[in-house]
């Protein structure tokens, strides 16, 4: 691939800034408050572009790109479900969350929910802390493995390589900093990735409808050309099937409603009232942006290659196949790294919430702050080998 090395200096240099922000914000870490939420004091901007950035991780950039670019408009009905859920979990449950979770002390997402049930509250912090250790296993590799895909994509590097060049940018911040540098390194992260996706799908418009290589020169005219299992909301499903389809689709705003403790977290660790409305407003802002240029770029992605193209390996490369098409190399390995940011910022917060998680809900600790922030990075140290 022509330009390889001006990428990888591209791809360094913005993982040098990333770990330079966090080591700098993270010596502000004094207690193990500080590490697991921040202490209590994130300005709403930062948790809101945070929140963003953790919850769009490599599946919405490229899995879910991958689906809709397989499967046509019946992967709207993810895309919509997903939306909606972010919107009506900032409307309605981020500030009432951070009200609760500061009345209770609540520093982790399982204390949160355990000091809300009396007794049997210990119970529910070892095993629900055994829980997120458990299954987040599995979502952070999935996060490595995406990044893995990325960087085999631009460089044309082993996939097992670029999962292990993910790892070694991602440990050294997360450790030192915490939660704190984590937020404040999202925050960069989630105005890449907003970029890429508000850019992205103007200029990939203008290309289709300019070049006459490509397989339909307009959004609708490649769902057409891509027959009725891409042009039909439901597939080929026809009858109760396809409200199946529609109803599951939909269902992922379950997920968004307080599910997920990577982004609950982000709600806790807000500053005041204050600053929680200002963080709903760029939440919300951010979302409908996000998902409305992810969409237009999945299906810029059929105008261009047309279904089952044989120039995508894997189906889920479509985004940053996609933006080395209708960019410069230099311009779109700056873009692309919107989708390396997403896999950056869900496995740092994932990687921290489940050391805090362990370290102040299931180890008997000596009631100390030095201690308890010894014990968290400790446990991050394990998690991360």
């Amino acid at each position: 691939m022509e330009h390889q090395g001006m990428m990888l200096g591209i791809m360094i240099t913005y993982l040098a800034v990333i770990t330079a922000i966090g080591i700098y914000v993270g010596r502000k870490v004094k207690s193990s408050s500080d590490y697991a939420i921040s202490g209590r004091n994130l300005p709403g901007w930062v948790a809101a572009l945070s929140e963003r950035a953790t919850g769009e991780s490599a599946w919405a950039l490229l899995g879910l790109p991958g689906a809709a670019y397989a499967l046509g408009l019946t992967e709207m009905w993810t895309a919509i479900g997903c939306a909606l859920g972010i919107i009506l979990s900032w409307l309605f449950l981020a500030q009432k969350i951070r009200s609760e979770a500061e009345k209770y002390k609540a520093d982790t997402y399982i204390d949160f929910i355990a000091k809300r049930h009396g007794s049997t509250g210990r119970y529910i912090q070892i095993f629900g802390s055994l829980f997120i250790a458990f299954f987040f296993f599995f979502y952070v590799a999935a996060q490595f493995i995406g990044g893995g895909k990325t960087i085999n994509e631009m460089f044309g590097l082993n996939i097992g390589f670029g999962i292990l060049i993910v790892a070694l940018f991602v440990i050294p911040y997360t450790i030192y900093g915490g939660f704190r540098s984590v937020a404040y390194t999202d925050v960069l992260q989630a105005i890449i990735m907003i970029i890429t996706l508000v850019v992205g799908p103007i200029v990939g418009i203008y290309y289709i409808s300019t070049n006459p290589d490509v397989f339909a020169s307009t959004i609708p005219q490649a769902i057409q050309k891509s027959g009725e299992a891409y042009s039909n909301l439901t597939g080929m499903t026809k009858g109760f099937g396809s409200g199946i389809i529609i109803v599951t689709g939909l269902s992922w705003m379950f997920g968004y409603l307080g599910g997920m403790p990577q982004l609950t977290v982000r709600y806790m660790a807000i500053k005041n009232y204050s600053q929680a409305k200002k963080a709903r407003n760029i939440a919300i802002s951010w979302t409908v942006l996000a998902y409305t240029g992810a969409l237009l770029l999945r299906y810029i992605g059929l105008a261009i290659f047309g279904p089952n193209s044989s120039e995508l390996g894997d189906v889920e490369t479509v985004m940053p196949a996609v933006i080395f098409k209708i960019f410069p190399p230099f311009i779109a390995t700056i873009l692309v790294t919107g989708a390396f940011a997403a896999m950056i910022s869900t496995a740092n917060s994932l990687l921290i919430l489940t050391s805090t998680e362990i370290s102040e809900n299931i180890v008997i600790t000596i009631n100390t702050e030095k201690d308890s922030l010894f014990q968290t990075f400790l446990f991050l140290e394990v998690l991360q080998h």
